[in-house]
């Protein structure tokens, strides 16, 4: 027998390949990862492109003009801070930030607030949750324009669905989007029939993350549904709700469909918010000049208020 030595020596050994062999591998490797390379870049340059003409450009366009006069018939002028302070002079302009604000401090209450409980109800479902899901969120399939009109028909004073309602029971009825007191809150509660359908599903969907360890334990502790809501499924679901706290103030805050189709502002301005006073200088008074400056004020201070929001929770986290 022979002896693995000889059997090691015995054995053919495999000729190494010719430098000139190497060299052409290495070349056709380095082609190959040059070739995805420029196939990724040139995906992401078209994305780009996307962006910047329809999104960036717009947003520069419009710095620029708030500083402009701008008719689309005369050549624009440079009028400096005019258009600020033309704003500001105007007597709409503190209304519709008031308007906008009491807006928003509606919509947190009540926007905000019946998602959130809605979803724990779907989450403690046991029976047809697949249903109520869908009926949920069928508002949102609506474009706003028709939710808007459906509602105003909801509204009406004289065959209203509302008023035949309360009528029906006895009930006098109400004047809902034609008062100055209740047209806002009418506002509100459209604008959270509407889009609460998402919200909805995002808060469920966080809901079925939370480990059911921890509501076993704290049954066990005695916590009752309360106690197990606050100490267990608030701080389980708290970066959800705050994201979402942040959406929906930065949303509310540009709110226009609805006043715009349903009150036009009225009545008695109660009604006119910021980006319908910015529709009305753009498109009723030809003034695009002042609508850029309007659009620039409510921009910086979402975008102020949304810094500052970010840094008081990371703070907190």
């Amino acid at each position: 027998m022979s002896s693995p030595r000889s059997a090691s020596v015995l054995a053919p050994v495999r000729p190494a390949e010719p430098p000139r062999v190497r060299q052409q591998a290495g070349h056709a490797r380095l082609r190959r990862k040059i070739g995805e390379n420029v196939t990724a870049y040139g995906l992401l340059s078209l994305a780009l492109v996307v962006f910047a003409v329809f999104s960036w450009y717009p947003v520069v366009r419009g710095v620029l003009l708030s500083f402009q006069q701008v008719d689309f018939v005369n050549p624009p002028t440079w009028v400096g801070l005019d258009n600020f302070v033309r704003l500001v002079h105007d007597p709409l302009f503190g209304v519709a930030w008031r308007n906008t604000l009491l807006f928003t401090g509606l919509a947190l209450v009540l926007g905000f607030a019946v998602p959130f409980v809605t979803a724990v109800l779907l989450n403690e479902m046991r029976h047809a949750r697949a249903y109520f899901r869908l009926l949920v969120y069928l508002p949102v399939m609506l474009p706003p324009v028709v939710t808007a009109l459906l509602w105003r028909w909801f509204y009406d004073p004289g065959t209203g669905l509302f008023n035949s309602a309360l009528h029906a029971v006895g009930l006098p009825g109400s004047h809902w989007i034609d008062s100055p007191d209740t047209a806002m809150l009418s506002l509100v509660l459209v604008s959270t029939w509407a889009n609460m359908g998402s919200t909805t599903l995002i808060y469920l969907a966080a809901l079925q993350t939370i480990p059911g360890e921890l509501y076993e334990a704290a049954e066990l502790d005695g916590a009752g549904i309360f106690r197990r809501l606050r100490h267990v499924t608030v701080p389980q679901t708290r970066f959800v709700l705050l994201v979402l706290l942040l959406l929906q103030i930065v949303a509310t805050m540009q709110v226009f469909t609805e006043p715009y189709v349903m009150t036009g502002g009225g009545p008695d301005d109660s009604t006119v918010t910021v980006l319908l006073l910015l529709y009305r200088y753009a498109f009723v008074y030809n003034d695009f000049g002042t609508a850029s400056a309007m659009s620039l004020l409510l921009f910086a201070a979402l975008a102020v208020f949304s810094a500052a929001y970010v840094r008081l929770t990371r703070k907190s986290d």
